[in-house]
């Protein structure tokens, strides 16, 4: 099984309230307006959410992948994404939670983190057996942070408006 992984977490104190917070992640747009690399976000008939992520890998080329996900967890503490039942190749899984520090200030803990399976890396692309699991699991570490920083950045910027 040629398998890559990667993750990225990060927290960051809002200066807005909790209502304000989960109003604006609770509403996908914003990911596919903000997050760099989400091409698009649609539920389809099943119900499912599917995330079209596209990265770049350094001497392989562009991975565009889909994602099935559905919400598992949506509270005033916490959102969560997990991969769709029945999913075998691709899995995301995307959480922020929520921590009110005052009536202005909310500290979200953000966490994504995705995974691709195949029975063998030409599966994935035709040069991924060259460059090997660990190396197009790092690029795509590094893309997620950055992924994930942009956002958040973004999220910051205009929730404190």
């Amino acid at each position: 099984m040629f398998t890559i992984r990667a993750g990225y977490s990060d927290k960051i104190e809002i200066k807005t309230s909790l209502e304000n917070v989960i109003k604006f992640f609770s509403d996908i747009r914003n990911f596919v307006e903000m997050m760099p690399s989400v091409e698009s976000i649609h539920t389809d008939n099943s119900g499912f959410t599917q995330w079209r992520i596209r990265v770049d890998v350094p001497l392989i080329g562009v991975f565009k992948e889909k994602f099935a996900v559905q919400l598992a967890e949506q509270t005033p503490e916490r959102i969560e994404w997990i991969p769709a039942a029945g999913e075998k190749q691709n899995f995301l899984r995307y959480s922020a939670e929520f921590m009110p520090q005052s009536e202005n200030s909310t500290v979200v803990q953000f966490s994504q983190n995705a995974e691709l399976r195949r029975n063998s890396a030409r599966e994935l692309h035709l040069l991924a057996g060259l460059a090997g699991e660990a190396i197009i699991s790092g690029e795509m570490n590094k893309g997620i942070a950055q992924m994930v920083k942009s956002f958040v950045r973004k999220a910051k910027e205009k929730l404190e408006k």
